[in-house]
């Protein structure tokens, strides 16, 4: 299990990390989801033993990573930029994974290559993106990490091998109990995989749940009212639009206390819809505040 509690860390006199607390089960898949600046890459910086906190804990199985090397031997990071020695192919990182990581297991990397065929002698700064991110994943699952630390793992990659990541992670999950953190702003993706999700704001965890918890706590609302009908007074409104008659809200609550208020009203027309995570995350963070905005000059 990974425990972060009042975490904090500053640069230059500003808090990148403001007392922020969050807890990830073991064999979990959690998404770490924020604004730019937000400080997620900070936090991901903590969690692989890179910064040392200024105050605070972070633990892996109540075990502090920064002091602690065989700790950090548990963890595979992939950061959004990869980076390896300029004139290495991936031979050459296999062999520096080995030397590094006890747990590197060789057979299991012959046999991603099957799955992932790039080719072993060119130099990893000649391949392209999403082959650079192919590589790194393919290192990073040979060694058969305890924890996997990602930050947009998969930008770059075609939809094909994106499934096959993915893949290859949820069957780890599956199979060994590994414990996933990812960090991305493509929210449909993480959608599809999340277990949890925490949502990260000026250094501070505004809210952990699990998605289905999430889901549970706002609603969004079509509904149609004839004449002098009203929305009843004491709803909880997060955002709301309107085209002709047809009226639609977010609104926080349970699906089914909200449905029973507005039936009360007699609507011509009411449905309720089940949010997506992009939709959470903008009106978890401040509604009108984070919405898109039209330019007007």
């Amino acid at each position: 299990m990974i425990e972060v509690k009042e975490l904090v860390k500053s640069f230059d006199g500003v808090r990148a990390l403001d007392g922020l607390t969050l807890t990830v089960p073991t064999g979990a898949v959690y998404g770490l989801v924020g604004p730019n600046g937000a400080g997620k890459s900070t936090l991901i910086r903590h969690l692989t033993g890179i910064y040392r906190q200024e105050s605070g804990t972070l633990t892996v199985d109540g075990v502090p990573v920064y002091e602690h090397p065989e700790v950090k031997a548990r963890i595979a990071y992939i950061p959004d930029d990869v980076f390896y020695y300029t004139s290495a192919d991936i031979r050459d990182m296999m062999r520096f994974y080995q030397s590094q990581y006890p747990g590197f297991d060789a057979k299991r990397f012959e046999a991603l290559g099957e799955i992932l065929r790039l080719d072993r002698r060119r130099p990893i700064r000649k391949l392209s993106k999403g082959q650079q991110k192919q590589a790194a994943f393919w290192l990073a699952l040979s060694q058969r990490p305890e924890i996997l630390v990602l930050d947009e793992p998969v930008d770059g990659l075609d939809p094909v091998m994106r499934r096959q990541v993915w893949s290859l992670l949820l069957a780890d999950v599956e199979a060994y109990g590994t414990t996933v953190l990812v960090s991305s702003h493509n929210l449909r993706e993480l959608e599809d995989v999340c277990d949890t999700v925490g949502i990260l704001d000026h250094g501070k965890m505004l809210l952990e749940r699990s998605l289905s918890e999430l889901q549970e706590n706002l609603v969004k609302v079509q509904l149609a009212y004839g004449d002098g009908g009203a929305l009843p007074a004491g709803l909880s409104i997060l955002h709301q639009s309107q085209t002709g008659r047809l009226q639609q809200l977010i609104l926080r609550g349970s699906a089914e206390a909200v449905r029973e208020r507005l039936e009360a009203t007699k609507p011509l027309f009411l449905d309720l819809l089940p949010l997506s995570l992009e939709e959470i995350f903008i009106y978890e963070l401040g509604g009108a505040d984070y919405a898109v905005k039209d330019l007007v000059l």
